[in-house]
């Protein structure tokens, strides 16, 4: 569960815009919940990523360290560093709620997964993105693909848990080191499978497209 004091992912994607989607808030609910964050600065900067189950339940935080050529760079390689993560540790067929802080990112994650994707992951002619960050916009649209649902949401910087993870990523370093989680939602597990407090192991990405 989210720890006291601390917003859950769901909590904030449930009561935040989805740019260009309009749905009832039930479809609103999400098995899994990335947050990501990118920062830019003359020295440097830095990436980070939140993620939880639907419950508030801590799969993985991310802080590293990065030299983006700018601002919106940084964005870009935050989201495809947190959806490779994701990828890791949830089953294929999980939906996936994204919680940016960047409108134009958000806008675009929504408009790609309502359109197919063509076999070159290349960029649909009314989606145009940084040329510093086309690589990693296929890395993000492939794995977009990999998922069952996406969905990402618009939430202000000051609330996004990814923020202080990508803005002082040497004084939060320490989150790298916390242990692997493979966990699932309840509803997703099979219930004639054996369960453990270790969680569950990820499954094969051999048959994902490649992201990097």
């Amino acid at each position: 569960m989210a720890a006291h004091g601390r917003r859950a992912l769901r909590d904030l994607f449930d009561e935040s815009p989805t740019p260009h989607i309009a749905h009832p808030p039930r479809t609103h609910h999400r098995d899994f919940y990335v947050a990501t964050d990118g920062s830019f600065r003359e020295r440097g900067g830095g990436l980070g990523v939140v993620i939880e189950t639907r419950d508030g339940t801590r799969v993985a935080r991310v802080a590293l360290e990065d030299a983006p050529p700018n601002n919106n760079v940084a964005e870009y390689r935050a989201l495809h560093l947190g959806l490779d993560v994701l990828a890791a540790r949830v089953p294929a067929e999980a939906s996936v709620g994204i919680l940016l802080d960047h409108d134009d990112l958000a806008a675009k994650v929504n408009a790609t997964v309502l359109t197919p994707a063509d076999a070159d992951w290349n960029v649909s002619a009314d989606v145009t993105v940084p040329s510093a960050s086309a690589n990693h916009w296929r890395g993000i649209r492939a794995r977009l693909e990999g998922f069952g649902e996406v969905r990402a949401a618009r939430i202000r910087s000051d609330r996004n848990p990814a923020h202080p993870l990508a803005n002082a990523p040497e004084e939060y370093a320490h989150v790298n080191r916390e242990p692997a989680r493979c966990v699932r939602p309840r509803d997703l597990v099979d219930p004639g499978a054996e369960t453990s407090e270790e969680g569950y192991p990820p499954p094969s990405r051999a048959d994902r497209h490649a992201g990097d």
